[in-house]
C-alpha cells in the first residue's frame, strides 16, 4: 500500500504556518523544517529590541504550535540546499524526500553590496538580533553615564537608525521615548534630554508604500518626538564610530539598519534565475516554472500577477500565499479542481510612531494619532498565537502607556560565558 504524499514546508514563519495549517485535513504528511525551534512574529520583535517586551513574548515553540495536527511533524535543521531532480532538500550531510516542496524561508538583512557594514550596523530579523541590539543600545547609556568627556558621551547619546520604512520608523520613534521618557530618572550624571535619534532614508519621503499624506504626518509626529529625520540622505559608509553619508559623517556609538532585505538563498538552493532581492518569480498558483511540485511563498516569491509592482514582503502576503499553497497541495492530492490563480487580498497597512500615535491605511479610511494607535495595537495583538501572548503583550503595553517603564530592561551577554577547564556540561 502506497504512503500518502509527503509535504516538506521550510520554514515556520507565517507563510510556513499558514501551508501546514490548510494541510491539517489532507491526505498528506507533512514535515517542517526550521532553523529555529520557534515561530517569531517578527512586526514585534523591535519592542524586544527596544526593552519593552520580552522574547518569550512574542515567539513560541513550533512543536507546540502543531502538537495537534496528527499529520504534521517538525525537525529543527538548517537546510543547505535542494535537489529537485530527485526531490530531497538537503540538510548537510543527510537529507529529506518530498513530493511536494513549499519555500517559506523568509528573508535576511540586505546591505546593498557591503555587508562589511554588518558588524557595525546590525539588522532585525530574529530574536539574536533584537536581543544583541538591546545590548548595545542599554549599554549606550550606561557607558554615557561612566565617561565625563562630553564628546565620547554625546557620541554614546546618538542614535541611528538607517532606512525609513515601518521598521525604521517604529525604531526611532520608540528609542527616542525610550531615551527621553523611559529612562529619564534612571541616570545621576546624564541628561537624556541630550539624546539624538537620526533616522536617514535615502528616497524622498518615510513609509514609501503609504499615500504621502500619511508619510508626512509620520515625519511631523517623529519630530515631536525628538527624532531628526533625514530624507534623501543615503548612507555611503559604515564603521564602529558612525557612518558616513552624502550630507557628512556621524558620529554615533549605535546604529540599526533597517534599510533593505534580500530573500534566503532558495534562487541558488533551485538553481534558477532571481531578481535583484534575491526573489524568484513564480507562476500564478505560485509553483516554480520546470519544476514539479515546488512552491514558493513570503518573502522569496517574486510574484506580479494583478498587480504593477510585486507583493512586498509583509505578513499578510506571506500568510494568504501560504494557505493558498496548501489549497492548491490539498487539491492536487484528492483530486478536486485546482483553485483559481492566487490573489492578494490587502486588508491595509499600518505603523507605529511611539505611544501615542501611527497610521492606518485601509485604501478609502486612513486614520493617524491616537485612535490609529489603539487601532495598531488591537490588531497586532489579535494576530499573536496564544491567548497567553494576547493577554501578557496587553497588560504590558496598558502599563508602559501609564507609566513609561519599560520591564525588559536587561543586559545580557552575547555569547555564553566560555566553560572553566574542568567543568561540566549538560549539553552535548
Amino acid at each position: 500500500m502506497k504512503s500518502s504524499p509527503r509535504v516538506v514546508v521550510v520554514g515556520a514563519g507565517f507563510g510556513g504556518l499558514a501551508a501546514t495549517r490548510a494541510l491539517k485535513g489532507a491526505n498528506v504528511r507533512v514535515l517542517v523544517i526550521d532553523k529555529q525551534n520557534h515561530h517569531l512574529f517578527q512586526p514585534l520583535l523591535y519592542q524586544v529590541a527596544t526593552a519593552a517586551l520580552s522574547p518569550a513574548d512574542i515567539a513560541w515553540p513550533i512543536r507546540r504550535i502543531l502538537r495537534r495536527q496528527q499529520n504534521a511533524e517538525v525537525l529543527m535543521a538548517e537546510v543547505t540546499g535542494i535537489d529537485p531532480l530527485n526531490k530531497r532538500v538537503l540538510l548537510g550531510d543527510r537529507s529529506e524526500e518530498y513530493d511536494y516542496l513549499v519555500l517559506a524561508s523568509g528573508a535576511t538583512h540586505s546591505y546593498f553590496g557591503h555587508d562589511e557594514w554588518a558588524p557595525y550596523a546590525p539588522g532585525l530579523k530574529e530574536i539574536v538580533d533584537a536581543t544583541h541590539i538591546r545590548r548595545r543600545i542599554l549599554m549606550a547609556f550606561e557607558c554615557a553615564e561612566a565617561v565625563n568627556d562630553a564628546v565620547h558621551r554625546q557620541k554614546f547619546l546618538t542614535f541611528v537608525v538607517v532606512g525609513g520604512g515601518p521598521t525604521g520608523v517604529e525604531m526611532a520613534g520608540t528609542m527616542s521615548e525610550l531615551a527621553r521618557k523611559a529612562l529619564a530618572a534612571d541616570f545621576r550624571h546624564i541628561d537624556l534630554s541630550t539624546a539624538r535619534v537620526i533616522l536617514l532614508e535615502a528616497g524622498s519621503r518615510l513609509l514609501s508604500s503609504f499615500p504621502e499624506s500619511l508619510s508626512e504626518y509620520v515625519r511631523q509626529a517623529l519630530a515631536d518626538l525628538g527624532v531628526d529625520v533625514q530624507t534623501g540622505v543615503a548612507v555611503t559608509g559604515c564603521d564602529a564610530e558612525g557612518v558616513d553619508t552624502a550630507a557628512g559623517r556621524i558620529d554615533a556609538a549605535t546604529v540599526i539598519w533597517a534599510a533593505g532585505v534580500e530573500a534566503s538563498p532558495v534562487a541558488r538552493w533551485l538553481d534558477v534565475p532571481a531578481d535583484r532581492a534575491g526573489r524568484v518569480a513564480v507562476a500564478e498558483d505560485l509553483s516554480v516554472p520546470g519544476l514539479d511540485g515546488v512552491y514558493i511563498v513570503g518573502d522569496a516569491a517574486l510574484y506580479r500577477h494583478g498587480t504593477e509592482k510585486p507583493l512586498p514582503g509583509v505578513a499578510p502576503v506571506a500568510k494568504q500565499q501560504g494557505a493558498y499553497v496548501g489549497a492548491i497541495i490539498a487539491s492536487r492530492v484528492s483530486g478536486e479542481p485546482k483553485p483559481a490563480p492566487f490573489r492578494y487580498k490587502d486588508s491595509g497597512q499600518l505603523a507605529t510612531i511611539g505611544r501615542r500615535a501611527a497610521v492606518v491605511d485601509f485604501g478609502r479610511l486612513r486614520f493617524t494619532g491616537w485612535f490609529a494607535w489603539w487601532l495598531w495595537g488591537i490588531v497586532h495583538i489579535y494576530f499573536l498565537i496564544s491567548v497567553r501572548s494576547r493577554l501578557l503583550v496587553a497588560i504590558q503595553w496598558l502599563w508602559s502607556y501609564l507609566t513609561f517603564d519599560r520591564g525588559a530592561r536587561l543586559i545580557t551577554p552575547d555569547r555564553p560565558p566560555a566553560a572553566k577547564p574542568g567543568a561540566s556540561s549538560d549539553h552535548a
